[in-house]
């Protein structure tokens, strides 16, 4: 056993990353930052509960890395720059090989966009992680939802599915499920958040968001905001080899349209804005898809080979379900 104070500072304080705006980080009853004069302040947090978020056979090291990743697709979905982050730890226990591995996890992450944790609190409670994030725009740059105009371009970033799918192999197996799926279990366990494309499409998107709940209930979100509808068509999803190969086509999509735990991005571009955007995407590892058109109205319509999609379920509800893979699509 290990007490609160230690722990912190042999995991945490120790690991903290540096940056020049942090003017006092761990150790006080609060933190001093230096803000640039004239930027906004954008902040984000989630919290992750184990049984609810992640499978109690979750790697410490994947939690780690997790509990920043989403909350810096936050960030990246309002094309903000992230600077400092809060962590707050429940654990019941305190296992030094398990905090080695969590903190490795999370300062991997944090040390590869440059933010600094300057602050937090763990308590003995059932295993779960609070993590807020700061970051800075320029004013009037930040990427709403309630940008999205008729005509616009509708686009997603990476392969949704792909995550849910692992979380359910994570979930059945308590492994990786083989060497005939790569990527599934990794895209659960380390997701991606897109803050370099983010961070590109200021100026450029009118509306944006990412994807935690699911493509499609996340696409509704983001045209109600906007007052709009879509137009989409579920052949032009970026679905992977490895989940057609895991779930069979027609489920592909449907954990496509309503999986979650993607954290890619979902955007709108207009009309005068493609040939940039065009430009600016090519070298973009992630890959990005066309996946639809803004539409006036409020109706999100879905086809396939000329067919309507229906979409059971919208996605994930904290409150309603106790897991948020089992929604179908029926054509």
């Amino acid at each position: 056993m290990i007490g609160e104070f230690d722990l912190i500072d042999e995991y945490f304080s120790s690991r903290c990353t540096d940056r020049q705006d942090v003017v006092l980080g761990i150790g006080d009853d609060a933190a001093l930052v230096q803000m640039t004069s004239g930027d906004q302040l954008v902040i984000a947090m989630d919290t992750l509960s184990v049984g609810t978020h992640f499978p109690e056979n979750m790697p410490a090291r994947a939690l780690g890395y997790r509990s920043l990743a989403v909350n810096l697709s936050d960030l990246a979905a309002m094309g903000a720059e992230p600077l400092w982050c809060t962590l707050a730890l429940s654990l019941p226990t305190t296992d030094r090989a398990w905090l080695d591995d969590f903190s490795a996890g999370f300062f991997q992450l944090a040390r590869q966009y440059g933010v600094a944790l300057v602050g937090g609190d763990t308590v003995r409670a059932p295993l779960a992680v609070t993590v807020t994030v700061h970051g800075r725009i320029e004013p009037g740059s930040a990427i709403l939802r309630s940008g999205a105009r008729v005509g616009d371009g509708i686009y997603v970033t990476g392969y949704p599915g792909d995550a849910v799918a692992g979380r359910k192999i994570l979930g059945e197996s308590g492994q990786s499920g083989g060497s005939d799926l790569p990527g599934l279990v990794d895209r659960f366990l380390y997701p991606q958040p897109r803050v370099s494309e983010g961070r590109a499409l200021t100026g450029i998107a009118s509306s944006m968001i990412d994807l935690s709940d699911g493509l499609h209930a996340d696409l509704v979100k983001l045209m109600s905001a906007s007052g709009a509808g879509a137009t989409l068509d579920a052949s032009q999803l970026p679905v992977s080899k490895s989940l057609v190969s895991w779930a069979g086509s027609g489920e592909a999509v449907s954990l496509a349209l309503t999986g979650g735990d993607d954290y890619e991005l979902c955007f709108t571009v207009p009309p005068d804005r493609q040939q940039e955007f065009a430009e600016l995407s090519g070298d973009w590892q992630c890959g990005v898809a066309r996946i639809g058109t803004v539409t006036d109205g409020g109706k999100v319509d879905w086809q396939l080979d000329g067919q309507h999609l229906s979409i059971l379920e919208s996605g994930y509800d904290h409150f309603q379900q106790e897991d948020g893979c089992d929604q179908t699509v029926q054509v």
